[in-house]
């Protein structure tokens, strides 16, 4: 159970809730992902990504997502590769 946990989107901080719905641009996801402290940069980009593919912009905001989370420190094939699983992750639950 304790390993679960690390895979599961992190919960926003309290006061600090991005809604993608209302920022078609993707800003507050970028924001989210450049605001993770180390320990949580993969599972803040893991769920903007979700969130941004769910709300069709996922194509446009992955460069954006990119630069963020190595920002942050994550390496760039990471981020890619967290990215791309956030997109099939997105597809499967769109068909579904």
């Amino acid at each position: 159970p304790a390993l679960l946990r690390l895979l599961l989107p992190p919960p926003p901080a309290p006061g600090h809730r991005p809604h993608p719905a209302g920022d078609r641009s993707g800003a507050g996801l970028v924001r989210f992902v450049l605001g993770a402290p180390e320990g949580q940069r993969n599972a803040r980009l893991f769920w903007a990504a979700c969130r941004a593919y769910e709300n069709g912009i996922g194509p446009a905001l992955t460069a954006s997502l990119i630069t963020a989370a190595t920002t942050t420190g994550l390496p760039e094939r990471e981020a890619r590769a967290t990215i791309t699983s956030a997109a099939r992750r997105a597809t499967r639950h769109r068909a579904a």
